[in-house]
């Protein structure tokens, strides 16, 4: 089978975890970071079954396997080596920060060593209709920071923008999952036209402060009406958050669906850290604090 010749134990495929919505951004923003999921070629078998045996490092899923549902996406299974691979991921597990997402793309790219390359638009694009949403696919696939636009032919728009060099990021995720499907339940049916607008402004704001670095618009810009205040009751100390200012500290954002929050800062990334902790202390949970890089293309 001359697919296989482009196949071979221990190739890997790596993909960062990401941050999406920031803020005003729903289902729109998304932010590369230096979690990662790795996908290892284990074995490759040349038996045109086109199965896929997922070995977990940290045992069984307890879910949907999103490797396996998006390596079927390209081509014929019937034409196909069967492979085994060997998964290990640094994402935790529904915390909002992208892991399904980075499966979908790990996935998809595994289909790629099988099936040959296919173009940036074709590959964001099957993971949109996987996902249903673009936010996390579009950085896990092109890293860095990205907004989207699902076009009226299906196909996905992006526009990558920058990351100020002196930003960072530091990421509380709670001891508890939360499902991205009962986040979304949360959220209601109809919109204030006042809270539209708002979240519209804010969006601007927020991609013209990445551009010029302006730390205080930036901070401003995190503002919504749209996701977060419908998921503070599932996200225990976001409200806590949400409202402290430190001069350390640009601003904070639940990540993605949450329950992780992501904070910003100029630099020093203490005082973000203990807010953040603190947060969780008063709630009486516990939680892991991470500071995180923004990952860009060629990084890993």
């Amino acid at each position: 089978m001359q697919r296989v010749a482009r196949l071979r134990a221990g190739q890997e495929i790596v993909v960062p975890a990401s941050i999406a919505n920031l803020g005003p951004g729903f289902d729109t923003l998304g932010v590369a970071v230096a979690l990662y999921l790795r996908v290892r070629v284990a074995e490759v078998i040349d038996d045109g079954r086109g199965s896929l045996d997922c070995r977990f490092a940290g045992g069984p899923l307890g879910g949907p396997n999103r490797i396996d549902m998006a390596f079927r996406a390209f081509g014929s299974p019937r034409r196909r080596p069967s492979l085994v691979v060997d998964v290990a991921s640094d994402i935790p597990l529904r915390s909002g920060l992208g892991s399904s997402a980075a499966a979908t793309i790990a996935g998809l790219r595994l289909s790629q060593l099988v099936e040959g390359p296919q173009p940036a638009e074709k590959v964001l694009s099957a993971a949109t209709r996987i996902e249903g949403h673009p936010d996390n696919a579009a950085p896990a696939l092109l890293g860095g920071v990205t907004s989207c636009c699902v076009k009226a032919d299906g196909t996905v728009a992006v526009t990558q923008w920058p990351w100020p060099d002196r930003w960072r990021i530091v990421v509380a995720t709670p001891d508890a999952e939360l499902p991205t499907s009962v986040a979304r339940r949360a959220l209601p049916k109809k919109l204030p036209l006042a809270d539209v607008i708002f979240n519209l402004q804010h969006l601007a704001l927020l991609v013209g402060a990445l551009r010029t670095g302006n730390a205080k618009d930036f901070a401003e810009a995190l503002g919504d009406r749209v996701h977060q205040p419908y998921r503070e009751r599932l996200v225990p100390g976001l409200r806590r958050v949400l409202g402290v200012r430190h001069p350390d500290v640009i601003g904070f954002c639940l990540s993605g669906a949450g329950p992780s929050i992501a904070a910003f800062t100029t630099g020093k990334t203490a005082a973000a850290e203990a807010v953040l902790r603190d947060a969780y202390r008063k709630e009486r949970i516990g939680c892991t604090v991470r500071t995180v890089r923004v990952h860009r293309e060629g990084d890993a």
